[in-house]
């Protein structure tokens, strides 16, 4: 195996090391050749050696920066919809269904978390239509905010509301 190896480089080389000739044809056209052909007068055509440019790499700093600020890139839309603002809401369970309105989408690498009374609620995830679950009666602020990992980016300005539920005596 080690004694072909040199015979492929060897081949894979020549036609890097061809020659090119250039004559004109019987109409007075160029062609070109890597082999003169006889009686005509030909010449040979040097080239410019083989170079790659490869652009420089970038800052790592740079780089950095530029995915920082993307990640911090804030939305121009962001705010809850489906629960009007300082009403009451009657759900006897407790649970009720929110839709967060954002715009752009939501980015690679971020989440939405709701904030129930200033408190994170739930985990974060990346669905637009969020569940409340067992929600006391009684007026609460409800708001949405996006997450990069562990640290908030924006938060929507919050919502009040008043949950009704039934109390039954027994």
């Amino acid at each position: 195996m080690r004694s072909i190896l040199p015979g492929l480089l060897l081949l894979l080389a020549l036609p890097a090391g061809a020659e090119i000739y250039k004559y004109l044809d019987a109409n007075g056209n160029p062609v070109f050749s890597n082999q003169p052909p006889e009686g005509v007068a030909a010449e040979k055509v040097e080239l410019p050696a083989p170079s790659i440019v490869t652009p420089p790499p970038p800052d790592p700093a740079d780089a950095a920066k530029r995915k920082e600020q993307a990640a911090e890139a804030r939305y121009s839309r962001l705010e809850l919809t489906g629960i009007p603002d300082g009403e009451s809401l009657r759900a006897n369970n407790g649970s009720l269904s929110v839709d967060v309105a954002i715009e752009p989408m939501l980015r690679p690498g971020h989440s939405l978390r709701l904030l129930l009374d200033g408190q994170p609620y739930g985990q974060p995830g990346r669905a637009t239509r969020l569940q409340l679950v067992n929600v006391d009666r009684g007026e609460h602020s409800l708001a949405v905010e996006v997450l990069a990992g562990d640290r908030s980016l924006q938060q929507s300005a919050p919502l009040v509301f008043t949950v009704q539920r039934v109390h039954r005596r027994r």
